[in-house]
């Protein structure tokens, strides 16, 4: 089995994305900085921030069927092109001073549109550039460097603005999408040929995918929770960590420990292959009660940081090891449209957490949202084990299969 690194085609692509994985680790910290710097005003944060994510929800399905009646790189290249503009555009409205409010957030509306055509390609394109039996390495490759540009991205972006402001922030992710597109355009990637139908029906398909298969929805069901969980503890874990551990350095030890459980837990999926691959990847997404939960107990801080860090290794695990079991189960012509369905669920999660934990706290205080979200995401990642498709997946690396393909 050769490593997929060994070939200069997956180089050229690893390169590309790993740079706009960067990028986009470093933008949220650079928006919020410079949103609260031209209004002073969290409120107008939210709304800016809500630009970017709303558009990428409502246009995450049909951005999957993008993915699949057309070639995954074709998509890519236009979608990292008008990032790149958006991206390029704000940051030298910035550079320029005296920037508008309104037109950061049509910028970036525009660019979580494109994200959500964007995203669903990401799948396709490492099935089109590696072999079937290197996709987990693949897959492994990039959850490492997703998780190391979760931990130092934050850290990049607060050095950015500290030297240049966060205009430069926003040129350097403009240029790291332009250069990803670039670096599209010389590679080669597989184009597995879909017969069109209307966007409804293709829709409808995709979503026949994602239902008949109990492995894929239980756990899509359990992934949400998390993210709905993660969401709940990033709206009530700063104050909490204030009031009970006496100030904001243990919520920052919290989330620095978290980035590198995380970092952890992508190199050893890198090493390990699960026999039951959607079963380990579960559980170990279940262990994110425990940091919920301790929390809300009043536990020491070193045992509530600990617990998170531990959790966060099991989000690191699951990553590769998941992407790499939906590209081997799913057909490849639907493939890009199923992964969409599960962006959607999983980052339509996020919101509702955000907006529920403020109202369960002020009825109930802060740690009862923090217990009902560790209970939800145990019953949720742990409880699909109960499901027969999930106990009985098991790590194999299929022959390619017999479908016409084209390179180019």
């Amino acid at each position: 089995m050769s490593h997929p690194l060994r070939t200069l085609n997956f180089r050229l692509f690893f390169a590309g994305r790993s740079l706009s994985l960067i990028g986009d680790a470093v933008i949220p910290t650079a928006l919020a900085l410079a949103v609260l710097e031209i209004s002073g005003s969290l409120s107008a944060m939210a709304i800016v921030l809500a630009c970017a994510m709303v558009p990428k929800l409502a246009l995450l399905p049909i951005g999957g069927v993008a993915g699949d009646w057309f070639h995954a790189r074709t998509v890519a290249l236009i979608t990292d092109a008008v990032r790149a503009a958006s991206q390029l555009f704000v940051g030298f409205e910035l550079l320029a001073g005296d920037p508008h409010l309104w037109q950061i957030a049509l910028a970036e509306a525009i660019g979580g549109a494109a994200s959500a055509f964007a995203m669903p390609t990401v799948s396709p394109l490492i099935t089109g550039t590696v072999e079937r039996d290197q996709l987990h390495r693949a897959n492994a490759l990039f959850g490492i460097v997703h998780s190391s540009a979760r931990f130092g991205g934050p850290a990049l972006a607060a050095l950015l603005v500290t030297l240049a402001g966060p205009g430069l922030a926003f040129v350097l992710d403009g240029v790291s999408f332009a250069v990803s597109a670039l670096l599209l355009t010389v590679t080669r990637v597989r184009n597995v040929p879909v017969e069109r139908r209307s966007l409804r029906a293709d829709l409808v398909e995709g979503w026949q995918e994602v239902r008949r298969r109990d492995w894929y929805w239980t756990s899509l069901i359990g992934h949400s929770a998390w993210n709905g969980a993660a969401a709940v503890l990033m709206t009530i874990g700063p104050g909490l960590a204030v009031r009970e551990f006496g100030g904001p350095a243990a919520w920052v030890w919290l989330l620095q420990v978290g980035a590198g459980g995380l970092l952890l837990g992508s190199l050893l999926a890198a090493r390990a292959r699960p026999r039951r691959p959607i079963l380990t990847a579960n559980l170990g997404l279940a262990t994110y009660a425990l940091p919920l939960m301790l929390f809300a107990a009043g536990a020491p801080a070193p045992l509530v940081i600990g617990a998170y860090g531990i959790a966060q290794a099991g989000l690191g695990f699951l990553n590769p090891v998941w992407e790499t079991a939906v590209q081997q189960a799913i057909p490849e012509q639907t493939l890009a449209r199923v992964v969409s369905y599960d962006w959607l669920l999983s980052l339509g999660a996020m919101p509702l957490g955000y907006a529920l934990a403020p109202l369960a706290a002020g009825l109930w205080g802060p740690e009862a949202p923090l217990w009902i979200a560790g209970a939800v995401v145990a019953v949720a990642c742990a409880g699909t084990a109960l499901v027969p498709g999930v106990r009985d997946f098991r790590a194999r690396t299929p022959e390619a299969k017999p479908v016409p393909q084209t390179v180019s």
